[in-house]
């Protein structure tokens, strides 16, 4: 089933850690171009909040532990398993990561009957958005670590039934059960044997898109997304056709390059976007450029444009991202 936009019940869950601890979720929600009461947000949108409430939180667990995952925590811990030889061994240093970073909320991975599951419990309440978003992301990075699209076998989770419960097969790709003894996700266990295919170089782009590639399901590289992207990626901004010249170049009918595309849960300007913002970071990494020049490679009319376009990609204004990220070594 095609993702058509995140509902305002995760909103309001990210939003809850930011508010317990006095932020004022409207500036937030305004920087990722979010409007009150919006009753559904596109990922990207979405995953710019995510990001907000990180930075303001410096919390990329979004304040639901007693103990902070510090910004930068989640590309330290795909650092630590790109090493491993399989996705069994990736994902338990992968739990190990998590316990030892987090105080409130224990994580492990066992292996019964053929499927390999994901556990999660609290030693105190904690909200249900943080069982989600953990299993998820770890979901996630898995199939990115092999390239496949893991489909997610069981799903439970140690709660009553929420509000959003019906959003559950567009996230996860299938119904959940709840009023379990701890949330768990659980995929077949051969997949856990199959070797990682990442290396040091993918790793930068996956993080580049983080966390908006983790909240829509995988898709794999070797797909019509993919093919779409490098086709692009290749020319000039100027250059690029427009969606029937495209579909035309790869042989194929608009409406077939469209259902294909709907069917990997990407779009022409999804992945349009992503090549500018991707370029866009790079360019203001290097330092050669000022923000009107780069704004005017990558085909805006206007800097105020450009700075309206990046801080939704990011929640930062290209500056900002310039000055953090070559201070900051990224």
């Amino acid at each position: 089933m095609q993702i058509t936009g995140v509902s305002h019940l995760f909103v309001e869950a990210l939003l809850e850690g930011a508010e317990a601890r006095g932020i004022d979720p409207v500036p937030l929600l305004a920087a990722a171009g979010i409007a009150p009461g919006q009753r559904r947000v596109s990922t990207q949108a979405y995953a710019t909040l995510m990001k907000s409430v990180a930075l303001a939180l410096d919390d990329e667990f979004f304040g639901r532990d007693s103990r902070r995952m510090k910004q930068g925590s989640f590309a330290m811990l795909c650092h630590a398993v790109l090493g491993c030889r399989t996705l069994r061994s990736a994902l338990a240093r992968a739990v190990r990561f998590y316990n030892l970073m987090l105080e409130d909320t224990v994580v492990a991975v066992t292996e019964t009957d053929g499927m390999l599951r994901l556990e999660t419990r609290s030693s105190r309440p904690v909200a249900l958005f943080a069982h989600e978003n953990l299993l998820l992301f770890l979901h996630r990075l898995a199939c990115w670590l092999i390239n496949r699209r893991v489909p997610v076998a069981s799903l439970g989770f140690a709660y009553p039934v929420p509000e959003r419960v019906a959003e559950y097969p567009l996230v996860f790709g299938t119904e959940a059960l709840f009023g379990q003894s701890c949330s768990f996700l659980g995929i077949d266990a051969r997949y856990g044997s199959l070797p990682l295919v990442r290396d040091e170089a993918a790793l930068k782009e996956f993080l580049a898109l983080a966390p908006e590639n983790l909240f829509v399901r995988y898709r794999p590289s070797h797909g019509t997304a993919h093919m779409v992207r490098l086709h692009l990626a290749a020319m000039k901004l100027i250059d690029w056709p427009d969606f029937a010249e495209l579909a035309r170049s790869l042989g194929m009918s608009a409406s077939t390059l469209h259902r294909r595309l709907a069917d990997e849960d990407s779009n022409f300007q999804m992945i349009k976007d992503q090549i500018r913002r991707e370029r866009a970071q790079a360019l203001l990494r290097q330092g050669g450029l000022s923000v009107m020049a780069i704004a005017e490679e990558l085909g805006f009319a206007e800097p105020s444009a450009f700075h309206r376009a990046f801080r939704k990609w990011t929640g930062r204004a290209p500056g900002q991202f310039r000055r953090e990220t070559v201070l900051g070594g990224v």
